[in-house]
């Protein structure tokens, strides 16, 4: 039996659906943020060191980093499912480039835009004007930009090929999951989310469409994002 170790307002979701896509059973042990700081409770370092989350055991064996939990449940259990095979080359790099994108590139701006805007809101009243100043001018011309810019290197690849690498779902698209789907959530309030990207909108509802996502929410609930 697999051991998913899920933090509220988390990436673990994406593992979960790759486990219900997978057929493979499991249980989900919850941890729930600090009300405060919002980090993850000490609890989870008794798992893996870092305390981070997902983490999933699979009777000996604790694995951490979502990259590596993919690559490891779709070569241990998926029987040539849901990744490219090294014979088609194209594919196969385009799966490899993904999967380690989505962490390695993406994630890294958006968790800086998700810092800088909550830095504000944790300031002493009396420089937070200054500090709201700041990350705003950091956000507007740094970060921002540079999502801009790789929003539109995804929706370029989407709308050639409509997943990521090979057959949807893969575990490329699985691995893009969280940070397109925190980038839907993070859009302004009255706006209307992604339209300058349609294709990176219709990945994100293909997503929440999909039976298998579907069954994750019903059994761990609604993905919500930190800071929300």
């Amino acid at each position: 039996m697999i051991h998913v170790h899920h933090l509220e307002k988390s990436r673990s979701h994406r593992i979960l659906w790759l486990l219900e896509l997978l057929g493979v059973d499991y249980e989900i042990q919850v941890y729930q943020r600090d009300s405060k700081t919002q980090q993850a409770p000490d609890a989870l370092k008794k798992i893996h060191p870092l305390g981070k989350s997902p983490v999933i055991t699979d009777g000996e064996l604790t694995i951490a980093e979502s990259g590596a939990i993919i690559d490891y449940l779709v070569h241990r259990y998926g029987e040539g499912r849901l990744q490219p095979a090294a014979s088609d080359t194209h594919e196969w790099v385009d799966y490899r480039y993904w999967l380690h994108y989505g962490e390695g590139s993406l994630m890294p701006l958006l968790v800086m835009g998700l810092v800088f805007s909550q830095i504000p809101k944790q300031s002493p009243w009396i420089i937070k004007p200054l500090a709201k100043g700041i990350c705003s001018t950091v956000r507007q011309r740094f970060i921002q930009p540079q999502i801009n810019q790789h929003l539109s290197v995804i929706e370029t690849h989407l709308s050639k090929k409509e997943s990521f690498a090979g057959h949807w779902p893969s575990g490329a698209d699985i691995q893009m999951s969280f940070p397109l789907q925190a980038v839907a959530a993070m859009q302004a309030p009255g706006t209307q989310a992604l339209t300058k990207y349609p294709h990176i909108a219709a990945f994100v509802a293909r997503i929440e469409n999909d039976p298998a996502w579907q069954r994750v929410v019903a059994r761990a609930g609604p993905l919500t994002m930190p800071g929300g």
